[in-house]
């Protein structure tokens, strides 16, 4: 998503700094999903979804993506960084509930109790293991290493602290786990292009102008190019009869694909 600062609409055309676009094209339709993402993570659109019950903060579109993506590759196992509410715990357990296969790990720097409690009590909980501690450190590694059985299908997805050093380290550490042909998910490379927004320069003072570089998405990057045996591709969409072919995402160059 680029940062398009000047956008005008007027009857059937968009027009972005000077660009005139019909509005209802694939191109048109790309300007106004960038828009949305853009405000709604501003007016914290995202903190209003739940799934069986717990808080999910995450797109619904990014979340219908990634569960196309598990019932694709039916993983033995699922590992999430980053817990918060442990929305997105229970949603992973049920799309393996459903597949009837699988179990996921989360993990947490600090899983707060009362969230912890509400994950412990959920009727799902007999398929998910919780693991508290920084992710990358080499006793949680090891925790997370012991949970995972010889020729399973793993896949790894990457949603805790968002600044470069810490997710390049995550995909560094959890890339060993992933079986050949999944992927390490890196959600949130969104950030790259969100510090002209006044959420994030309200809440994130002295930090926000280094999210142009200082972000997930980057550190996905620069992986790929540092090891030819992961690339980024994205994931096919398993039903389109529509005319759009890319994702409404917060998550660009999240799919790192495992090749060998």
């Amino acid at each position: 998503m680029k940062q398009n600062n000047d956008i005008f609409i007027s009857g059937d055309i968009v027009e972005v700094n000077g660009t005139k676009i019909n509005l209802y094209s694939p191109e048109g339709f790309k300007v106004i999903a960038d828009l949305w993402l853009k405000v709604g993570w501003d007016q914290k659109y995202i903190y209003s979804f739940s799934w069986l019950g717990r808080p999910i903060i995450q797109s619904p579109d990014d979340m219908l993506r990634i569960q196309e993506v598990i019932f694709d590759i039916k993983p033995d196992l699922v590992i999430e960084t980053g817990i918060a509410h442990g929305g997105s715990l229970i949603y992973y357990a049920s799309i393996l509930q459903s597949i009837g296969n699988g179990r996921v790990v989360g993990i947490d720097v600090d899983i707060r109790q009362h969230n912890r409690e509400a994950i412990e009590e959920h009727k799902l909980f007999s398929l998910i293991s919780l693991i508290e501690g920084s992710s990358i450190d080499s006793s949680t590694y090891e925790k997370v290493k012991e949970l995972v059985s010889d020729n399973e299908k793993v896949i790894v997805i990457l949603d805790s602290a968002h600044d470069y050093n810490h997710v390049k380290n995550e995909i560094e550490i959890y890339s060993h786990l992933v079986s050949v042909g999944s992927y390490i998910v890196v959600t949130d490379g969104s950030q790259e292009y969100l510090g002209s927004t006044p959420r994030a320069k309200s809440d994130y003072p002295g930090y926000v102008d280094t999210w142009k570089d200082n972000n997930p998405k980057k550190a996905a990057e620069d992986f790929v190019l540092e090891n030819d045996q992961y690339e980024i591709i994205e994931p096919k969409f398993l039903f389109n009869e529509g005319n759009i072919d890319f994702r409404v995402t917060h998550w660009p160059s999240a799919f790192i694909k495992k090749l060998s």
